[in-house]
């Protein structure tokens, strides 16, 4: 099959707008609602995904009496007319993110036995509800956050963490409204979507303990505060565990997940006439690691038709960790790395193009979701006086793809399955 750059690039953006759409609030949140309840509603929530998740929930239940507060990333705010919906920092938590998740630890201990406690949930939802345990304070959090974000921790490692540190998460928030009933909504970010990992589990039972916390602390050799060390240390107030009474059997239901939008990127391929092949939802490792380890399965589909012969497209999801190895690291998220990770060992191999970008439209910390490498990337980017291996090792992805033109911006997209990444092979 003759692939034209555009045509490439076109089908690849396709792949991810496909993807994107699969998850969004206003799509799919309606059909995953209980049944319509009598009473009032408390809305609470938290994720980049949390306003506009509100609003399905005003939109699909204009009668219901609903009240409630959201929390979001500045930028991901939504209109809603009931549900009052604050921003703040991510991924370094600030103030406003301690005082939102107060307020509704509050309102569910407000709420009665008899009323539904509706709790909105998506990706981003551990640092926008940073709220310190007791003897912590917000700044010793943030120091935590920043170390784990440069520990090369996984997201489960760190929101063990973050659950023993926290008077939100770890199940925190639905044993204050007990004895309301609390029903969970959730998109995906996290690799196997587990609830506890999740916005570290504001609403479910914490099966991780204090040892556990202390043991990946000790063994990513992390710098904390000393007031955390201590916390951790002494281990006093342990999160809500499985069993608890005021945590029954969680109602949690999944509106979006990762594999839902590599699904719907894959029947977008077949129609392209491409041959999809989901290598996995829940790929993990260091960034730049394993985008030469999904380069290989590229060229071998190439030179040898294994897994799958092209024209194919190699789908896959989860979250890779940048371990920063320089006091100084430039610009790019870890989507951005991957990519430069995957175009190095691609070596300008002919007719294979890639996209790798979060669905939320960050990356990172930078405006760009990703960026796209072509067959000719590494020529461009020598010709314009760049080193690509030595942006690599300096973390700065963002200057190649920015330099080439060849980021993929998208601003918020108001949901967030985590990375997508999809490699074409013509």
């Amino acid at each position: 099959m003759t692939m034209t750059d555009a045509a490439a690039r076109a089908a690849l953006r396709r792949l991810f707008d496909a993807a994107v759409a699969s998850a969004d609030p206003r799509a799919v949140l309606a059909r995953h609602l209980p049944e319509r309840p009598a009473g009032r509603v408390l809305v609470l929530g938290a994720g980049k995904s949390a306003a506009v998740m509100a609003a399905a929930v005003e939109s699909a239940w204009p009668d219901v009496p609903l009240r409630g507060l959201v929390v979001t990333r500045y930028g991901h705010g939504h209109p809603t007319r009931h549900i009052e919906v604050a921003e703040a920092a991510h991924p370094v938590p600030d103030e406003a993110g301690a005082a939102a998740a107060r307020r509704m630890l509050a309102l569910a201990q407000a709420a009665g036995p008899g009323e539904l406690v509706l709790f909105l949930v998506s990706g981003g939802g551990s640092s926008l509800t940073t709220l310190p345990a007791p003897g912590l304070s917000l700044p010793d959090l943030i120091a935590v956050n920043r170390a784990l974000l440069a520990s090369g921790a996984t997201i489960h490692e760190m929101n063990c963490i973050r659950r023993h540190l926290s008077a939100f998460s770890g199940g925190r928030l639905a044993a204050a409204a007990h004895p309301a009933r609390v029903v969970t909504l959730a998109i995906s970010d996290v690799p196997g979507d587990d609830p506890t990992v999740i916005a570290s589990g504001p609403t479910v039972p914490d099966p991780s303990t204090f040892a556990q916390a202390r043991a990946l602390v000790a063994h990513y050799r992390m710098a904390l505060p000393e007031a955390v060390m201590a916390h951790l240390a002494a281990g006093a107030e342990e999160s809500p565990k499985p069993g608890d009474p005021r945590l029954p059997t969680p109602d949690y239901r999944f509106i979006a997940t990762p594999l839902m939008a590599l699904d719907a990127a894959a029947a977008e391929a077949r129609a392209l006439g491409l041959a999809p092949l989901i290598l996995g939802d829940a790929l993990e490792g260091e960034a730049r690691e394993l985008g030469t380890a999904l380069a290989g399965i590229a060229l071998s589909a190439r030179a040898h038709g294994h897994p799958l012969p092209a024209p194919c497209v190699l789908l896959s999801g989860g979250e890779t960790t940048v371990t920063l190895r320089t006091e100084t690291p430039g610009r790019g998220g870890r989507n951005g790395e991957c990519l430069l990770g995957c175009t190095l060992a691609l070596a300008g191999a002919p007719g294979t193009w890639a996209l790798m970008a979060d669905t939320d439209g960050i990356d990172g910390s930078e405006a760009n979701a990703g960026a796209i490498a072509t067959p000719d990337t590494l020529a461009r980017a020598r010709a314009a006086g760049l080193d690509p291996r030595a942006l690599l090792a300096g973390h700065d992805s963002h200057r190649l793809f920015a330099t080439l033109g060849d980021l993929v911006t998208t601003g918020p997209t108001l949901t967030n399955v985590n990375d997508f990444r999809a490699i074409l092979v013509a």
